[in-house]
């Protein structure tokens, strides 16, 4: 069994992900309680460290963890990305010095995994023009890896979500030609609405206001404000009637045949909305959960807001496991 040690881990999507491709968690940092108290709660054996990064990457992280330098398998996480002040300097691990992204490469250099994951929103690609990923590409280069970088929808491995990540996997340089990673092929099968939303259990949830409720009773499913009387629309959309572009994300009601869009951290956004496709009403926490791939045992602790935000946070867990999965399958061939 391989190991691995997780980063910024949240509700926990990427760690369940990794964990059902067979992987050993030897920790996961996060410092928000209420996600830790998630972790604790659905997995007691997991070594949760609810604590800032900043101060866990100043330890002997070797001593730490209770392993040698190079002989942790897996790193993963996705440090939030803020700009970097020194972005375009490239002088190395000092470009992240003040970012998240920095305590990420600090694990890197210290305890030297045999191969990282690293993913983040497909915008890290264009974030200040590009420069920000340069950098984390050359900080990761010069920590001693070659790097595979690819945009992944969920939509494509059993997530009945549209939702793109970056996708950036590490091998360390020594081990080059030894092991060999291929990103996971798509699904043929593209799960819908439908195809979660049966039987989903009791949940928390926030219901839209009496007259939001009454406008989007008069949207069909798959349809947004353009299908509802101009003056109705007019009236709610206010200054945003003026502005240019489609604004499909205003009054949107999903339908059951299509797959979620890009599951939220809050339940209602007027620009973005994600109406239920059958009730006049934004999704539950467990239907947006179920959005996200997660088991309907997998509980989430904190308020409602609170359990809102930890999921629309979470990597889907049926993508993580197939990039997981294919991380298992290159350090097996390693040893063939």
């Amino acid at each position: 069994m391989y190991s691995t040690i997780e980063l910024f881990a949240g509700a926990g999507g990427l760690a369940l992900g990794v964990e059902k491709a067979g992987f050993q968690t030897l920790g996961l940092v996060e410092m928000n309680r209420d996600a830790c108290d998630t972790l604790e709660k659905n997995r007691p054996g997991w070594n949760v460290i609810c604590d800032d990064i900043e101060n866990i990457s100043k330890l002997d992280l070797e001593d730490y963890f209770g392993i040698n330098k190079g002989q942790l398998d897996l790193l993963s996480g996705g440090a939030p990305c803020q700009a970097f002040s020194y972005a375009g300097k490239r002088l190395g691990l000092e470009d992240a010095r003040g970012t998240l992204f920095y305590h990420y490469a600090v694990f890197l250099e210290k305890l030297q995994p045999k191969m990282f994951l690293f993913e983040n929103v497909r915008g890290l690609l264009t974030h200040q023009g590009g420069e920000t990923y340069k950098v984390m590409l050359d900080i990761f280069e010069k920590a001693g890896y070659d790097i595979q970088k690819k945009v992944l929808n969920a939509w494509d491995y059993g997530v009945a979500q549209k939702r793109e990540r970056l996708i950036t996997i590490g091998i360390r340089k020594d081990l080059k030609g030894k092991i060999v990673f291929q990103f996971p092929k798509p699904h043929k099968k593209k799960l819908v609405l439908r195809d979660i939303l049966q039987n989903v259990p009791e949940s928390v949830g926030v219901p839209y206001g009496e007259n939001k409720k009454k406008l989007f009773e008069l949207v069909p499913p798959g349809g947004y404000w353009r299908d509802i009387d101009p003056e109705l629309a007019k009236a709610y959309m206010k200054s945003c009637w003026e502005m240019e572009g489609g604004r499909t994300g205003i009054l949107r009601r999903l339908s059951l045949d299509e797959p979620s869009l890009t599951v939220l951290t809050s339940p209602s956004q007027k620009q973005t909305e994600r109406c239920h496709p059958v009730e006049a009403r934004p999704f539950t926490v467990r239907e947006n959960a179920r959005c996200q791939s997660f088991p309907d045992e997998w509980e989430f602790c904190g308020s409602v807001m609170s359990q809102y935000k930890q999921v629309g946070n979470a990597v889907p867990v049926n993508l993580a496991y197939e990039v997981a999965k294919s991380i298992y399958t290159a350090l097996d061939e390693e040893h063939e």
